[in-house]
């Protein structure tokens, strides 16, 4: 078989050498009569899956960042070992993708070149492998962590429009193998059955606009008012969680709201805090080692005895601890855990509102919690409407002893509602563009959590949110517009301009590929018959 022109003889060894795992000279090729069989053609499309399959995990992964913080804390309570998990699969990620994507490159660069496929059996384990990980990754994704399905369909309405022309490029791009692939095999029945898929996927594909939708399609003048910032615990990737340096933090992010939880000691005082042990996020073990870390079976005079600062900086939850100053280190580890009458004068005292939810629900003394609490507000002096009630336990009676406070529900509304819904508190999965839109004409207030890459932003921006709980205030703060806003006309125009650019591009590759099948035919002829000869000569 004749080297077709521009490959050389020495890219085409280079080529070989990785793909096959031997050191194959066009020469030798030729010698042995090596051809691509279809054994080697089903491997090469086992491949091709697997790129697939990891290009896809690799969407998922950087999906799933924006709430990974919460895989971590939860990785930490069941084996009380902290790490960022997300650095783990970002890197097991990019070396599967890297892998598959080398593979596929020097597979489809040796069909150009007409050499054969023939994919080594370290390759093929390998391979078989990568794909065992990234299902087990799938299933594991769909047992523990299923409300990431419903996060990738909200990312789609981010990437769609650009999914679709990434996409559009990728098999544009495609059909030069596969048009020199076709060229070169003599089986007509593949033939046909390549290019029927490859049409009918080529014009699913060119159509595929017609069912993106995108809140972020629409006129400049349509773009609803940014959502206001509400602190998920506080500013907890710029200060320890759920302490004053964080309610501060936040307030110096523009926050409007400063989200917390709340439980009650031993003793009948409320606190700041999120888990049902302290182990996380203070020094307990250390100061206390012979006791259970309960968070609420210790009084007030002992939880002020505990560092709730310098985990922060040991175990660096988010990578912006390695940027803070001196100055915020040395505030970091003289945090203490606050109570709710000291986070409460903070906020009055920076104008901002405090919403919280009082844990754990399921305690026997619950009642009393509430109205701990609920003494402990009316105590303080804030504004009643400048506190927001999450708590749905016993939540009339609040109503009765505090009418003026805001009530926040976590549900959606009632068809039979006894009485008007003004604020609900939902995870961003739980509710599409169309039900924001509906609630926001209703004069509903919708804050939805925790929201920290800018793009998941500018979709519920462009949805017309209310507000969002974050834990990137400091990010979210610096945005001043959402990340892309297309009118539906210009979006129209690109993907006509894309659809009619990678037709023309197929079109132009079959044919050259087409003339140049025909030039490499009579030498290839040639080359037949001398070997042909040689063999008969050998054989006498």
């Amino acid at each position: 078989m004749a080297d077709p022109p521009g490959c050389c003889s020495t890219c085409a060894t280079c080529l070989l050498c990785p793909y096959s795992c031997q050191w194959i000279t066009p020469k030798k090729e030729k010698r042995k009569g090596l051809r691509t069989t279809k054994y080697d053609c089903s491997w090469f499309l086992f491949l091709f899956c697997v790129f697939l399959f990891t290009l896809v995990w690799l969407y998922f992964a950087i999906i799933i960042l924006n709430d990974f913080h919460n895989f971590n804390e939860f990785i930490f309570r069941q084996r009380k070992l902290w790490l960022d998990w997300s650095q783990v699969l970002l890197i097991a990620t990019a070396v599967l993708i890297s892998y598959s994507s080398v593979l596929l490159v020097l597979a489809l660069c040796l069909q150009l070149c007409g050499h054969p496929l023939k994919l080594h059996w370290v390759h093929k384990v390998l391979l078989i492998l990568a794909a065992l990980v990234v299902a087990a990754a799938f299933t594991g994704l769909g047992i523990k962590w299923a409300e990431e399905w419903k996060s990738a369909r909200v990312s789609l309405q981010a990437t769609g429009p650009f999914l679709h022309i990434g996409t559009v490029g990728g098999m544009t791009l495609l059909a030069w193998p596969l048009a020199s692939f076709i060229y070169r095999t003599r089986n007509t029945g593949l033939r046909v059955f390549l290019l029927l898929v490859y049409c009918a996927a080529m014009i699913a594909l060119y159509l595929a606009p017609l069912g993106i939708t995108s809140p972020c399609i629409m006129e400049e003048n349509q773009l609803p008012p940014k959502p206001a910032l509400v602190g998920h615990r506080g500013a907890p990737m710029l200060a320890p969680e759920n302490t004053l340096m964080s309610l501060h933090k936040a307030v110096e992010c523009d926050v409007q709201v400063f989200e917390t939880d709340v439980m009650v000691s031993a003793d009948g005082v409320p606190f700041l805090m999120h888990d049902e042990e302290l182990t996380r996020t203070t020094n307990v073990q250390a100061v206390f080692p012979d006791r259970a870390a309960q968070s609420t079976a210790f009084n007030w005079t002992d939880l002020q005895q505990l560092d709730a600062g310098s985990w922060f900086l040991e175990r660096r939850p988010f990578p912006t601890v390695q940027s803070l100053s001196p100055g915020d280190r040395n505030e970091t580890t003289k945090q203490r855990i606050p109570s709710l009458e000291q986070a409460l004068e903070a906020a009055k005292q920076s104008n901002i509102s405090i919403m919280f939810d009082l844990r754990p629900e399921n305690h026997s003394d619950y009642q009393n919690f509430v109205n701990v609490t609920l003494r402990v507000i009316l105590r303080s002096g804030i504004p009643l409407q400048k506190v927001l009630w999450l708590p749905d336990g016993f939540r009339e009676d609040v109503k009765q002893q505090a009418p003026d406070v805001q009530q926040v529900y976590g549900r959606k509304r009632l068809k039979d509602e006894k009485e008007p819904i003004l604020h609900v508190n939902l995870p961003y999965q739980d509710m599409s563009s169309e039900e924001i839109r509906q609630y926001r004409q209703d004069n509903i207030s919708v804050n939805l959590y925790v929201v920290n890459q800018p793009w998941l932003f500018s979709v519920l921006w462009c949805s017309g949110v209310s507000s969002v709980t974050t834990n990137a205030c400091q990010v979210l703060k610096e945005m001043k517009h959402p990340i892309w806003l297309l009118p539906s006309s210009t979006y129209l125009m690109i993907w006509i301009v894309v659809d009619c650019v990678s037709f023309l591009i197929i079109i132009w590759a079959f044919v050259l590929l087409k003339k140049c099948s025909h030039r490499r035919q009579p030498a290839e002829s040639e080359t037949d018959v001398l070997l042909t000869k040689i063999n008969s000569l050998m054989q006498e």
